[in-house]
């Protein structure tokens, strides 16, 4: 494993900035959205510092416009190297609330499964209405922010990949998405970061960036009060990910990571160049403009090892590899608040036994953790089941109830857990809001609910 970074010191000595407030503008990409590009003199302010501000308009699937008051912040945070970058966050607030509302209510981090490095692909566009991100799972997952707004949460969803993409990549997807809260809490004027409680959420790759939020908070945001995270399917090892997807129907997930890691890593880009054909690294760069589902589709079954000059075992078992994939292999610090951990036992993407080694990574560090294992469930139908026991899970958490034991359970369904049936009546009515286009309003004023 690689030597720890620096941290970056957050102190008055950081620059002030004055925010530059935009109008919504026209929808593009990020590559052509002026809004994505930072402006001059950003570097030397600190992290989670709000750069610029617009409203935004968001809609289902780009087309089903929902009636609930949103902005985008463009804020400042680091890479793996400590350099200064920028992403942007999309924050969600009850219809007709208005900026600087959030006053009681607590703080959701929702880390969407990007999966992938298009731009198309980050919450921030694939969200908007008259967005073309067809095939991007943000646009799929926006309906459980939505339900956590009604729940009585401000939610954040940043693109957690920053700015260039780096999917795959440890320690940066925390440092983006606490940057994230801090931007977040700083735009809705709250007191002091301590006074908001703070939850992060994800699914699969989202869970996997949560993880590393969740590792991240102590060394680099231990001003937030975050009380608690919920990690769904958070990969666990992705070595071994690659390994078991290569020449599946899945087999384009492995190289999306791979896609994302060459710009992280310069000396893994050299490894490919090395032992890579020319047609495989023609793949890997073909599938930088693709979304998720689309690059599922195109390499459905690829095998990677037809492009490779060593098999694929040997290719990762090189001393250079195994560093690599010993550092993006999330457990390795236990946070000092609860989580909860998902999984179902017959995930077709998500090995079980990976979630199970990150869980006991996590205990044997000392964390708290509570891990649910799901025997009917597979990695699709586990996101949706999940969302009522992780939400009340967080709301307990919010109001400071004690977390259960750190223990493993195995049940049949998620779905016949008592707070989960509760729960479904509630989804359902976020759902027939959002098709029908009526205001996206909080149940509560102060506390996301918890039955």
């Amino acid at each position: 494993m690689t030597a720890p970074r620096p941290v970056e010191p957050e102190d008055a000595t950081a620059e002030p900035w004055v925010v530059e407030e935009w109008s919504e503008g026209p929808v593009t990409p990020p590559e052509r959205d002026p809004f994505y590009t930072a402006p001059d003199g950003w570097e030397t302010v600190a992290c989670g510092t709000v750069l610029r501000t617009r409203p935004v308009r968001l809609a289902l699937f780009g087309r089903l416009r929902q009636r609930i008051d949103a902005w985008q912040l463009l804020f400042r945070t680091r890479d793996l190297e400590n350099r200064p970058h920028v992403s942007v966050t999309t924050v969600l607030l009850p219809a007709d609330s208005g900026r600087g509302s959030a006053g009681g209510r607590p703080l959701l981090s929702y880390q969407c499964a990007i999966d992938a490095v298009s731009g198309r692909s980050f919450p921030s566009y694939a969200l908007r209405w008259h967005a073309h991100a067809r095939g991007t799972v943000p646009q799929f997952e926006f309906l459980l922010a939505l339900h956590a707004v009604r729940l009585g949460w401000t939610v954040t969803i940043p693109d957690h990949e920053g700015a260039e993409g780096h999917w795959g990549a440890p320690s940066e997807p925390g440092y983006c998405t606490l940057d994230a809260v801090r931007a977040t809490l700083s735009f809705e004027r709250a007191a002091s970061p301590a006074d908001t409680p703070v939850a992060l959420w994800g699914y699969s790759g989202g869970g996997l960036a949560s993880s590393w939020a969740a590792e991240g908070v102590a060394e680099h945001a231990p001003e937030l009060n975050v009380v608690g995270a919920v990690l769904g399917s958070p990969v666990g090892d992705p070595a071994s990910a690659f390994l078991r997807l290569n020449g599946t129907p899945y087999a384009a997930l492995p190289i999306l990571v791979v896609a994302g890691l060459r710009r992280t890593y310069p000396e893994f880009d050299r490894l490919l160049h090395r032992y890579v054909t020319a047609e495989g690294l023609a793949v890997l760069t073909s599938v930088e403009r693709m979304t998720t589902m689309a690059a599922i589709v195109r390499l459905r079954g690829y095998d990677f090892s037809r492009h490779t000059t060593l098999p694929l075992t040997e290719l990762v078992a090189l001393p250079e590899m195994v560093a690599i994939f010993d550092e993006i292999r999330p457990g390795g610090t236990a946070p000092e608040f609860p989580m909860l951990v998902v999984q179902a036992t017959h995930d077709q993407i998500i090995a079980v036994d990976d979630v199970d080694g990150q869980v006991r990574r996590y205990r044997d560090a000392g964390a708290s953790v509570e891990y649910l294992r799901d025997r009917t469930s597979e990695h699709i139908t586990l996101l949706p089941l999940s969302v009522p026991l992780s939400l009340a899970w967080l709301a307990d958490r919010v109001a400071g109830r004690p977390p259960g034991p750190g223990t493993t359970t195995t049940v049949f369904s998620i779905a016949l857990q008592r707070r989960s049936v509760a729960g479904y009546g509630s989804m359902a009515s976020t759902l027939l809001r959002a098709v029908l286009r009526r205001p996206i309003r909080s149940h509560t004023r102060r506390r996301p609910r918890t039955r």
